[in-house]
């Protein structure tokens, strides 16, 4: 907008589109995902840019964004010696340093630290950046050739971005933690777990069965052999190899 002060401010907004998924800085213009977990495909958003004067002027665009789930793997971090808020403030000045000493075309994913609590944004001395960068025919630039990049031209990239924070800074390229595992992977994990916990179970039940009944079983041979030797040479046998008869004859008792 040509105009100056508060009639040359623009605001930007999305008016269309999956505003769920996607959502825009008001003040730069700059659109981002939200919610896109697992998600790929084309998204065409309606953005709204509006001045500030009294009769506000409004203009609208067709924004399509490509969602490609191999991006992830070629997402860089960048890791400085400064504050978090200081870093968002001249995340288009990093941006600019980025892309000319890499010869990429070059865009902050994120910019986060360690801290969560918002008080503690200006106390932090350490700022993670997510960089992607994007060749001439706009494919993107394999992570272990940003990185080489990045190692090659540490001096310099650090000597410039000293001037846009007027301090000393330091540039280390920072490893990303590691993707959480799938809620597929998760749950075979878990039923496998309940599975072995129910094979070690019903082991445990069987061994115990058995030692169970071998202890009854050599009871019940006390108990027989007991019976036994209270009866009269209880191992006799007649001719046709049958037990003869347990009980004594008269003369016997007599």
């Amino acid at each position: 907008d040509p105009d100056s002060g508060d009639n040359g401010l623009l605001l930007y907004s999305l008016v269309g589109g999956p505003t769920d998924e996607f959502d825009i800085d008001e003040k730069t213009g700059q659109v981002f995902t939200v919610s896109l977990a697992g998600k790929t495909g084309t998204f065409n958003l309606e953005v709204q840019a509006a001045d500030n004067g009294t009769r506000r002027l409004t203009a609208q665009t067709t924004v399509t964004v490509i969602v490609d789930s191999s991006s992830s793997s070629n997402i860089v971090m960048l890791v400085l010696n400064q504050k978090i808020n200081v870093v968002e403030k001249n995340s288009d000045e990093i941006q600019r340093v980025l892309e000319d000493k890499l010869g990429w075309n070059v865009y902050v994913v994120a910019i986060y630290s360690e801290e969560f609590e918002r008080k503690a944004r200006s106390s932090t001395d350490e700022t993670q950046i997510k960089i992607i960068a994007f060749d001439e025919a706009h494919q993107e630039v394999p992570a272990e050739d940003v990185k080489r990049k990045l190692r090659e031209q540490k001096e310099d990239i650090e000597e410039e971005l000293q001037k846009v924070f007027s301090a000393s800074v330091s540039a280390a390229i920072g490893e990303a933690p590691a993707a959480p595992a799938s809620s597929e992977l998760v749950a075979a994990i878990v039923l496998g777990v309940l599975l072995a916990g129910t094979f070690l179970a019903f082991l445990a039940y069987i061994l115990l069965d058995l030692r169970r009944k071998r202890k009854y079983g050599k009871q019940d041979l006390v108990k027989k052999v007991k019976i036994m030797e209270g009866i009269d040479n209880p191992w006799a046998v007649d001719k046709n190899g049958s037990l003869r008869s347990l009980e004594k004859p008269e003369h016997m008792n007599n």
